[in-house]
């Protein structure tokens, strides 16, 4: 296998294989266990709708946006190529530290799913072997073997065969299609869209329709992950929009099946739909699974079979589909250098494995960690999600602009503005709502954030082709963020700390020493909030400000060597005075001085050394070599105060100026005088001609330079009738 194969993806995806990829890994176990809790709880059943279809329409643009970045640049790294290519590496580096974080999170959410299954479907059977609790979790080893062999079987399938694994999604991002579509029209035909409530009693309509659509980039992330694969189409790039429009109507039409579904029956000791969805945590069996519950309500064991299918080829669907978008990033990044070299290479069946095997070894650790630490991670992709988003919006509109594309210059605008106050809504709790993530996914965000300040050191300090750290805004712009998200963390904690205790007074009955056993603890948690917030933030700025010195060492040293190298070709080699191309960049200068009028006073004096090409051809170059360095020596002698150019082999240019243009006719003469005293001692002899520039005469130093040079031929003429060895 040659090297060009070794490092370049081949292509194999049809239309219908990439529509596979992209809606399998947008929908996945949370799409039929997790939508009750997350959009009727938050939005009921009308707010869950209407915010559902706001969120497609924008995903619609976020999709436009993608479809145009990939046209532009169809490589394998996706956002971090659009931004890497429209702001540079920097950015490029950033937005690759989260999409990454984001792709895992879905992926560890999705491979421990699997155990929950288990407990819903078979029974206990793989709950033996309890290690330990967990942030409330109970792990057990036989759970955590059956996700790790989920990984491992997985990844082992994705690195052994490209067009397997598109049939497989094909089939099963078919099956569960289907599957969730009978079930909703089973569930329908028998109990009709009829709801009540249509909204959460107690807060605006408005509120919660934007609640759901602020979390649509959520509920679509992963639609995206056919960008790392463009590089495999085998399809015309100006196609890929249809397919992602329908991922997006696909994906849209899932999760409002799954909605309906859930809310369409209810156990009977609960008054209407809303009561048992705020109840569920406290249920168990299928009763804990609305869409599940209404299946079996309404289509007997037949939907609850059909379902399960489905949510199994959804699981697998969505591992596929991570594990392939996560390989090409980590590929793409191997082949920037960004990564070890090896992680941008391919196998025999041109799969990037390498790449698989590293998502493999990351990923086998996080049934240990349990599904809490886990939700928190999942709870992060929102905001990665609208990062990751806004980034191609952002880079669709400057990319548009150089190419003078109006009309995706606006789409990306708008997705921008769009991403951004997406961002403001998930980054401030309770200013403009009640607060969707979890506090400990503030924290952690935060702690990603500082670890991509120390891998961004590291690449930094491995970086042979100075291509980073050239962009010192956008790690400004992430400190803040870090310092902004910390202070939201540490806000968040004690207002919880805040809610416990006010409900531990609440229960003492007004007991002084529990209210003052609370303000202490109180105290205890801020106390202790500040000293990790202030550890973080001081941590990112010394990463930073160490970042930034060598950056400004690596600036410096490019800068020298960018001087050196300047030097080097504005300096002849062998006689180490000004070279031709000096003499054309000073050439240059002054016809735009004479132009301008603004040329003092000057001359110019053509030297060209007699007999090299006999001392050439009789001695060598070497000798050659040496007299012209003699030549030049004397020539520098007598014109001390101005700039020599040696312009050809045995030719040199002066320009006078100042005190030489003063003493010219002297020290021409005196040039003259020695040059006629070394024929007789078979040293040097030079040949000089010499013109002055006369104002509002002389339009250019050309033609300064003819009569110079037709003076000097003259007398190299002279100087050979004396005796001197010459070549006319």
């Amino acid at each position: 296998m040659d090297k060009e194969a070794k490092t370049k993806l081949r292509s194999y995806l049809s239309p219908l294989g990439a529509w596979a990829f992209a809606i399998g890994t947008s929908v996945g176990w949370g799409s039929l266990v997790v939508t009750s809790n997350t959009y009727l709880a938050k939005g009921g059943i009308a707010g869950s709708v209407i915010g559902l279809l706001l969120g497609a329409m924008i995903m619609l643009i976020i999709s436009f946006n993608y479809a145009y970045m990939i046209k532009c640049y169809p490589g394998s790294g996706g956002v971090y190529d659009y931004c890497k290519e429209a702001f540079g590496y920097d950015h490029g580096f950033l937005t690759a530290w989260f999409l990454v974080l984001t792709y895992l999170a879905m992926l560890w959410a999705n491979a421990t799913s699997l155990p929950l299954f288990a407990r819903y479907f078979i029974g206990p059977v793989f709950q033996f072997g309890k290690m330990y609790s967990l942030f409330g979790y109970d792990v057990y080893f036989g759970e955590a073997l059956l996700s790790i062999a989920a990984i491992l079987v997985v990844s082992y399938l994705c690195s052994r065969s490209r067009k397997g694994i598109a049939i497989l999604m094909i089939l099963m991002a078919v099956f569960f299609t289907v599957g969730i579509t009978v079930c909703f029209a089973g569930t329908e035909f028998n109990h009709g869209l009829h709801f009540y409530p249509a909204f959460v009693p107690g807060e605006s309509h408005l509120s919660q329709i934007i609640r759901i659509a602020a979390i649509s980039p959520w509920a679509f992330i992963g639609f995206e992950s056919i960008s790392h694969s463009s590089e495999e189409y085998g399809f015309r790039h100006n196609k890929i929009f249809g397919v992602l429009l329908a991922a997006v109507i696909s994906t849209t039409l899932l999760y409002l099946f799954v909605t309906f579904m859930s809310a369409s029956a209810f156990p009977v000791q609960y008054d209407n739909w809303l009561d048992y969805i705020h109840d569920i945590g406290n249920l168990s069996g299928l009763e804990a699974l609305p869409a599940f519950y209404a299946s079996q309500h309404y289509l007997g064991q037949f939907g609850v079979v059909l379902l399960m299918g489905s949510l199994l080829s959804l699981i697998f669907t969505s591992l596929v589909g991570n594990i392939t978008a996560l390989s090409r990033l980590l590929y793409a990044l191997g082949r920037d250098e960004i990564l070890p070299e090896q992680f941008g290479k391919l196998n025999k069946q041109g799969i990037p494995s390498k790449a698989i095997l590293l998502v493999a070894l990351v990923s086998v650790i996080m049934p240990f960690v349990g599904r809490t630490a886990i939700g928190w991670i999942v709870d992060i992709t929102t905001f990665g999600a609208i990062m990751t988003y806004g980034f191609v919006s952002y880079a669709t509109m400057k990319t548009a602009a150089f190419r003078n594309d109006k009309y995706e210059r606006t789409f990306g605008l708008i997705g921008l503005i769009i991403m951004v106050c997406f961002g403001i809504y998930v980054l401030l709790p309770n200013l403009f709502s009640s607060g969707d993530m979890e506090t400990e996914s503030y924290f952690l965000f935060v702690v990603w954030a500082v670890l991509g300040f120390i891998m961004f050191r590291i690449v930094l300090k491995k970086d042979q082709h100075k291509r980073f750290g050239k962009s010192i805004i956008v790690w400004i712009a992430l400190l803040s963020l870090i310092l902004f998200v910390s202070l939201v963390w540490m806000n968040q904690s004690i207002m919880n700390a805040a809610n416990k205790g006010m409900v531990s007074v609440a229960n003492s009955s007004g007991d002084e020493t529990v209210i003052i056993q609370q303000m202490a603890e109180l105290r205890r948690i801020a106390a202790g909030r500040v000293v990790v917030v202030v550890g973080l933030f001081a941590l990112s700025l010394w990463v930073l400000l160490n970042n930034y010195r060598m950056m400004s060492r690596k600036a410096e040293d490019n800068e020298m060597q960018l001087y050196k190298v300047r030097e080097s070709a504005y300096t002849d080699p062998l006689t180490g005075v000004k070279s031709k191309l000096a003499y054309a960049e000073k050439e240059k200068e002054l016809d735009e001085m004479i132009q301008k009028g603004e040329a003092e006073e000057f001359a110019l004096v053509i030297c060209d050394v007699n007999g090299l090409k006999v001392i050439n051809d009789t001695q060598g170059h070497k000798a050659g070599d040496e007299y012209l360095r003699k030549a030049c020596r004397l020539i520098c002698l007598y014109f001390d105060h101005s700039p020599v150019y040696r312009t050809g082999g045995d030719e040199f240019v002066v320009i006078l100026s100042g005190q030489d243009y003063e003493n010219r006719n002297i020290i021409l003469k005196n040039l003259h005088d020695t040059s006629v005293l070394n024929i007789k001692n078979k040293s040097v002899v030079i040949s000089a001609g010499m013109a002055e520039y006369v104002k509002g005469r002389d339009e250019t130093l050309r033609s300064l330079f003819e009569k110079a040079d037709a003076l000097m031929y003259e007398e190299k003429k002279y100087l050979k009738s004396m005796g001197a060895n010459a070549r006319i």
